[in-house]
């Protein structure tokens, strides 16, 4: 039994799932996040295998031949995938791991792992969604439109989740972030496992 929990993390495209994400991990020792593999190019300051493995369609194929993804999607024609090997290794370490993937993934990873945990992280409007889209100042008219639409299909699916998490204060929305890892990890088994030792100690 791993000693860390694997958590999913979903939200649509300007909801702010990233940064809340990197601030979590800077303020909580004991999570990391999967790197995960894809065959879109990177963005302005991104880093191979620290923001992503980035690999061509032909050795993504290749992986899903060989099952080697935990899961894997298709988004905004590119492909996603979460490799199994590391995030096992992650777990087995004690840390918790969080995968950031949209709704297909996380369809993919409770089927093979139910009891993993599952947070989405909504925006307070739809006309702040947008207006972080066209904040980013990188997107056409048409691909936002897109990304709008795209967020429609991505919020139908809140219902599958555990947490909701509305990411209008970011201070606030992080600190609930902080709140559900946190509480989860006094939860039996895994509290239990970590303490081991010391119930055994005084059921002596």
């Amino acid at each position: 039994m791993s000693l860390g929990t694997l958590y999913i993390i979903s939200a649509p495209s300007g909801a702010g799932k990233t940064s809340l994400v990197k601030a979590l991990v800077a303020r909580v020792d004991t999570i990391s996040i999967s790197v995960s593999h894809t065959t879109r190019k990177p963005r302005t300051g991104e880093q191979d295998g620290h923001d992503y493995h980035f690999i061509d369609e032909r050795a993504f194929l290749g992986m899903i031949e060989d099952a080697a993804f935990l899961e894997h999607a298709r988004v905004f024609d590119h492909y996603y995938g979460t490799a199994i090997a590391s995030v096992q290794a992650q777990l087995a370490e004690g840390q918790d791991v969080i995968l950031e993937i949209d709704w297909q993934g996380a369809q993919q990873v409770r089927r093979q792992l139910p009891g993993c945990q599952s947070i989405f992280i909504l925006p307070p409007s739809r006309d702040e969604l947008e207006a972080r889209l066209r904040a980013r100042a990188q997107d056409s008219d048409e691909v936002i439109e897109r990304r709008m639409r795209d967020a429609v299909r991505e919020i139908s699916h809140y219902g599958e989740y555990d947490y909701l998490v509305v990411n209008d204060d970011f201070e606030t929305a992080l600190g609930e972030l902080i709140t559900i890892f946190g509480a989860n990890r006094l939860r039996l088994p895994a509290r239990g496992q970590r303490l081991r030792t010391l119930i055994s100690d005084l059921l002596v």
